[in-house]
């Protein structure tokens, strides 16, 4: 009768260090298996610029929940580099932004991203992922150039805004009625300082000073058909302004 009990306990401890096993298993109280995910052929195939391997070896990285996070910042910078020298700006926008939300001290990736923006055509984000990469790094050399060269340019996108909607002439003095009506619109004040400053590009262009005065002749009369020609029946202002500045600066726009 001992005996058989004795055998019951041993029994029940058995099944609850099993169970006990079990639970630990499924709980994580055991450190599992850690599985390790291939990189390396996600960053062979980027290398070697093989879209089709790539393709296949970093979504393999990159969408494996398992991948340390060293690793997968690693595929998604490779990736984004490989999408972006194919002209696939939106997905390497996509890998560099996934990159830098793992690990926003990546100077080199907010300036890549920044290039990329610039390819876009959103200037503004591109000035401001240039700054980041300065933040980080401000001897970054890209950095400085991409954010140096892109200062100038919003600096003379905002000389021309500053500028649009207004003619060569000061619209407080306007007499004709030509003039007021160049003033009073627009588009025909942004024509009338085009073609003042291309005419004089082409003078200051000249080859010696007699071409220059014939040039600037052309110009007097031009004006001069233009006021004697406005408000009579079948002129067209706008588009004799923009003969003129066709003229000025040819076919090819210059």
């Amino acid at each position: 009768m001992c005996f058989q009990k004795l055998i019951q306990l041993s029994g029940a401890v058995l099944f609850c260090a099993l169970s006990l096993n079990a639970a630990r298993a499924a709980t994580g109280g055991e450190p599992a298996a850690v599985i390790q995910v291939d990189v390396a052929s996600c960053l062979a195939a980027t290398a070697a610029d093989d879209v089709d391997k790539a393709a296949t070896a970093c979504a393999g990285v990159i969408d494996n929940e398992k991948t340390a996070k060293g690793d997968l910042i690693k595929a998604l910078i490779a990736r984004a580099a490989l999408y972006a020298r194919h002209d696939q700006v939106d997905r390497a926008i996509a890998d560099d932004s996934r990159a830098l939300s793992l690990d926003p001290a990546l100077a080199d990736i907010w300036n890549a991203r920044g290039e990329l923006w610039l390819k876009k055509g959103d200037k503004p984000k591109a000035v401001q992922d240039f700054g980041a990469a300065l933040k980080i790094d401000p001897n970054h050399e890209k950095a400085k150039a991409n954010h140096k060269a892109m200062a100038r340019e919003l600096e003379r996108i905002g000389a021309q805004m500053a500028v649009a909607g207004k003619p060569s002439f000061n619209c407080r003095r306007a007499a004709r009625a030509v003039e007021k009506a160049i003033c009073g619109n627009r588009e025909l004040a942004d024509l009338d300082r085009e073609i003042f400053a291309s005419n004089a590009r082409v003078i200051r262009e000249a080859r010696n000073p007699a071409e220059a005065k014939n040039l600037q002749r052309e110009q007097d009369e031009f004006i001069a058909r233009r006021n004697a020609g406005y408000g009579r029946a079948g002129y067209d202002l706008k588009k004799a302004m923009q003969e003129r500045l066709l003229r000025l600066n040819g076919v090819d726009g210059y």
